[in-house]
């Protein structure tokens, strides 16, 4: 009798060893892929969001050539895919002025003003050299602009810059919320007129002049 109890206390302890055992290893395999699960998402999503931050830099650049083809409404209606709401946006030209507007159909009205006044027929924003630095459902973002604006056949106006933004993720959709233009020229670049072409035909092509452009105050 001794003996078969004695058999059957080694055989629990075995079999509470192997329950002890098992959940353990359990416990260590369901860790590791949750954990491994985490990394996956979170590498998975880092990219993702930096990619659709970056189409920000597009559309803002689609938008604006719109208003640059004289249609002031589509532009707007970019805009809003680009920007929140209480969106501010600046603009430091060389010369140290500056202007500022508050919402995105205030900004295009400024932008609408300054390519007309100045008698841009069409315009193009190449975007570039763009650095992404994303924290939770924030973001800063950096990018290169070279902008061309056309007077005329023989005649554009040359912008060189940096865009500085903050953006927020809202609703699941990053948006810019605050935009700042560095513009660091603002130059004209003409064809020679056929006179001077063929008296100085050894001479450069064109000639650059900086320019202000025509910026009109707006109320706010």
């Amino acid at each position: 009798m001794d003996k078969r109890r004695e058999n059957g206390g080694i055989v629990s302890k075995a079999i509470s060893f192997l329950l002890n055992r098992i959940t353990l290893i359990v416990l260590a395999v369901t860790l590791v892929l949750f954990v491994g699960g985490k990394f996956e998402v979170a590498s998975a999503t880092q990219p993702n969001a930096e990619l659709e931050i970056q189409k920000l830099t597009s559309c803002y650049a689609l938008g604006t050539d719109a208003i640059g083809r004289g249609n002031l409404q589509e532009g707007k209606n970019i805009y809003r895919d680009c920007f929140t709401q209480d969106s501010v946006l600046t603009a430091i030209f060389p010369d140290g002025a500056t202007q500022t507007n508050y919402g995105t159909d205030s900004w295009a009205d400024f932008v609408y003003s300054v390519f007309q006044g100045n008698g841009y027929t069409a315009t193009q924003h190449l975007m570039g050299t763009i650095n992404i630095s994303v924290e939770n459902n924030k973001a800063t973002m950096t990018s290169y602009l070279h902008a061309t604006h056309k007077r005329s056949e023989t005649s554009i106006d040359v912008a060189n810059g940096t865009y500085e933004d903050k953006v927020v993720k809202t609703n699941g959709i990053w948006k810019i919320r605050n935009r700042t233009l560095k513009l660091i020229d603002f130059l004209n670049l003409s064809s020679p007129t056929t006179a001077s072409s063929s008296t100085n035909a050894r001479s450069a092509n064109s000639s650059a002049t900086f320019v202000r452009p025509n910026i009109p105050r707006i109320k706010e």
